[in-house]
């Protein structure tokens, strides 16, 4: 994709909504970690159904970590790989609480260090938490920039640093938003929805389908 479509493309997606947040609920630092590490290979609305409960019961790392992985996991069974997920929740809020004060860091390096934490992870807490420029590449952002010619990559490193590098710096903060909703509800997985994409003409991809089925 050439310099003046990348930026057309961002234009657009931020025309249409300036200040996007992530669907992932929740009132902290702390609870915005744990549901990113619930949310692996999991839907962001099966992650908020399950932490409405647990964060009522259980909203700080001291309170997490006393519940023990059995009761929390009681909380996050309707969540996939839950029994797993539990045991990262309660090593990482321990960890918290052990070498941070409970807080949650605002280091790379400490926070892939955290149970279940990894990079794409450590980039959403960076991003929204810290305001940092990072783009978390999740699913739904490696295919929409192979697709789309926007970053194309053999894998999500390779697509996250191409990303940076072709985002321009005024669309840096949000752009991971932008693409993960615009891949979540517009440029799908099995039948993207070229017909209602408004970024469709900009786009690299060869089998575009402009008609509604």
């Amino acid at each position: 994709m050439k310099p003046a479509a990348r930026q057309e493309l961002f234009r657009r997606l931020a025309a249409i909504d300036p200040e996007p947040k992530t669907e992932l609920e929740y009132a902290s630092p702390f609870q915005l970690l744990v549901a990113v590490i619930l949310s692996a290979q999991a839907t962001d609305k099966s992650v908020n159904l399950a932490t409405r409960d647990l964060f009522r019961a259980a909203p700080t790392p001291q309170a997490i970590a006393a519940l023990g992985v059995e009761k929390l996991a009681a909380y996050i069974k309707t969540i996939g790989l839950y029994k797993t997920k539990a045991k990262n929740v309660i090593a990482t809020a321990q960890r918290l609480l052990a070498l941070h004060g409970g807080e949650v860091p605002h280091d790379r390096a400490a926070l892939e260090a955290l149970p279940g934490v990894g990079r794409k992870t450590a980039n959403v807490i960076l991003n929204i938490v810290f305001g940092e420029p990072t783009i978390a590449v999740d699913t739904h952002i490696f295919r929409l920039a192979n697709r789309t010619g926007l970053a194309p990559g053999k894998d999500v490193v390779a697509v996250e640093k191409k990303l940076l590098r072709a985002v321009p710096a005024e669309y840096r903060q949000h752009a991971h938003h932008w693409l993960i909703l615009h891949g979540r509800y517009v440029c799908k997985a099995r039948r993207p929805e070229c017909w209602r994409c408004m970024v469709r003409d900009v786009c690299d991809f060869k089998e575009k389908s402009v008609v509604q089925p």
